[in-house]
């Protein structure tokens, strides 16, 4: 092996006459009227080499097939054909020596940043070697660029790094869980902790004051664009503050990222109240790069009878300036968004010239209506026509190109509702979690459907980021909270006793907030998809294409674990339980 001297990207003119000594992957290789250059690629660039016909290594370097990993040792001169595209691009290294390190099978993609025509499963099931490409490595060292500025900004701010543990006793509220049954303790299991919420208060009761981890997470849920069943969250609590010094902390570690990204983050970012996030934008994330304000519209059709407005709650929708793409097939799409997102129903209106048209034209001779624009109009209850105007708002903005792809635009939302009320289940539901300090203990105990919580989300260009709150800290307020929740003492000791006992002794002031990796990192290197920046990701339905999993487990490991198992067809499972 050689004493490596330089990598694929360094060397330049300025090195001209050096002897050096590179490894790395044959990127391509060519022929050309006997000369032989060899494109050698590790994870900082290429470097061009040239072997000659009279060169004792020529018969290796003819042998040389891409992605073979090799290494040279050669003088740096002057390229007669520059390639300006790439930092090495006037130089070529003439070798003078040549080891064949290992050879490679013919790949099934190709290690080129041009992957349009190969499918994403083929891509994770050859995921090692899609990773080999530039792009894919690129997404993967920014995300630990951005992991190492958050820690350095927390541990500027004398945040330790401590760890809470992955099994953890099950508790199912909120997100469905991963259960891992115990092979000591039949019929009993473990959960893959969903966060470390129980944990890092604790470690507040323990008196450390502060923590934060790099922890993962677990949640057996649908998968999305932005969400995988595993996921990377930085976790950070701290005792004896308020709310506004969490989102200091919180900007600091923001901060620091678009340091990390060569940028700056102008603050502190701005506030808004939940009410007012959903009451304009139709979301408790926001996305304020454009500016399309739902607006009402109930007065508009006062004295007008509108057989698709009658007894609806409220009118609610946008106007815009007309545009071709305003046809009849694009409001059926935009009506199909609505019911999908709980509206009742779409109508609009145009004005062109003015002559008005469209769905509900017939309805409202006399309407005044601005020139040179379209309303649309979705009914329902205002939370349900707010929700599906939130929904068209976006589609709108990014077929109408109103989103600036390389603006930024961060905000807190605050004040959140603390509970919401169920109608099928007759009961409450916490908002966040069942920790969430109230904004007000009275309200909580008097009127819980209008009570806010202390909790906060931080929201990146319509994504939400991280999240978190103040926690309760006094064992009555917590106990009233499960109250309101319809939680029996039964269920409580159940699953929370532990914790219960724990704030009986002496629990201080505290609270914190959760950062999602796997989304900022997305966010910060402006891809939609978040498999990119997740290293071995699983595909919407749940699978791992690279090492097949989830897979049929062995008969003698159910036995071990208690379990019986009636199998419907081969590799299938059905009515799994314990002895």
């Amino acid at each position: 092996m050689f004493k490596y001297t330089h990598n694929n990207n360094e060397l330049t003119l300025k090195n001209l006459g050096e002897k050096v000594a590179l490894k790395g992957w044959v990127n391509k290789k060519r022929n050309l009227g006997g000369l032989i250059f060899i494109d050698l690629r590790d994870k900082f660039g290429i470097t061009q080499l040239l072997v000659k016909p009279e060169s004792s290594f020529y018969q290796i370097a003819s042998e040389i097939k891409s992605e073979y990993v090799i290494e040279v040792e050669g003088v740096v001169i002057e390229r007669e054909s520059k390639n300006k595209n790439i930092l090495t691009g006037e130089i070529e290294v003439e070798v003078s020596n040549l080891v064949i390190i290992n050879t490679a099978n013919p790949t099934p993609i190709t290690i080129s940043d041009d992957q349009n025509n190969i499918s994403e499963e083929v891509r994770l099931k050859y995921r090692y070697l899609d990773l080999r490409r530039p792009a894919s490595q690129k997404y993967l060292l920014e995300r630990s660029k951005i992991t190492q500025a958050i820690r350095s900004a927390l541990l500027d701010l004398g945040f330790p790094e401590l760890e809470t543990p992955y099994m953890v006793k099950s508790t199912p509220e909120g997100a469905k869980e991963f259960l891992v049954p115990s092979r000591l303790y039949h019929g009993e299991v473990y959960a893959l902790a969903q966060s470390p919420q129980q944990f890092k208060q604790l470690y507040m009761i323990a008196g450390f004051e502060k923590y934060f981890q790099v922890a993962r997470c677990f949640r057996d849920e649908d998968l999305r664009a932005d969400r995988q069943l595993e996921f990377t969250q930085i976790d950070i609590e701290a005792s004896f503050v308020e709310q506004e010094d969490i989102l200091n902390v919180g900007e600091k570690v923001l901060s620091n990222i678009f340091k990390a990204m060569g940028k700056e983050l102008v603050l502190p970012l701005q506030r808004m109240p939940y009410a007012e996030a959903f009451d304009k934008y139709g979301s408790d994330k926001p996305d304020l790069r454009y500016e399309l304000f739902i607006e009402n519209f109930n007065e508009l059709f006062v004295g007008h009878d509108v057989p698709v407005f009658k007894g609806k709650e409220v009118i609610r929708g946008f106007k815009v300036s007309n545009n071709a793409i305003f046809t009849r097939k694009y409001f059926d799409r935009a009506t199909e968004i609505v019911k999908q997102n709980h509206g009742d129903a779409l109508a609009y209106l145009k004005k062109e010239n003015g002559v008005v048209s469209g769905s509900i034209a017939k309805f409202v001779e006399g309407i005044e209506l601005q020139d040179g624009f379209t309303y649309f109009f979705v009914t329902g209850t205002y939370e349900d026509a707010t929700n599906a105007c939130g929904a068209l708002r976006k589609e709108l903005a990014k077929d109408l190109n109103m989103i600036d792809p390389n603006k930024e635009a961060l905000l807190w939302v605050v004040d959140f509702p603390l509970l919401e009320y169920r109608k099928e289940e007759d009961r409450f539901y916490a908002r966040h979690h069942p920790f969430t300090a109230p904004q007000s203990v009275e309200e909580l105990r008097n009127n819980p459907a209008t009570c806010l919580a202390k909790a906060y989300d931080a929201v990146w260009n319509g994504y939400e980021i991280g999240g978190g709150s103040i926690r309760i800290h006094n064992q009555q307020v917590q106990q009233l909270m499960f109250d309101k929740l319809g939680f029996t003492e039964e269920k409580l000791t159940g699953k929370f006793g532990f914790f219960l006992e724990a704030l009986s002794y002496g629990t201080p002031p505290h609270g914190g907030i959760a950062f999602g990796l796997d989304r900022i990192t997305m966010l910060a290197t402006k891809t939609d998809n978040i498999k990119d920046v997740v290293a071995f990701p699983k595909t919407q339905s749940a699978r791992d294409l690279m090492t097949q999993a989830p897979s049929p487990a062995d008969e003698k490991q159910f036995i071990e674990l208690g379990i019986k198992v009636r199998w419907k067809k081969l590799y299938s499972l059905a009515d799994v339980f314990g002895e």
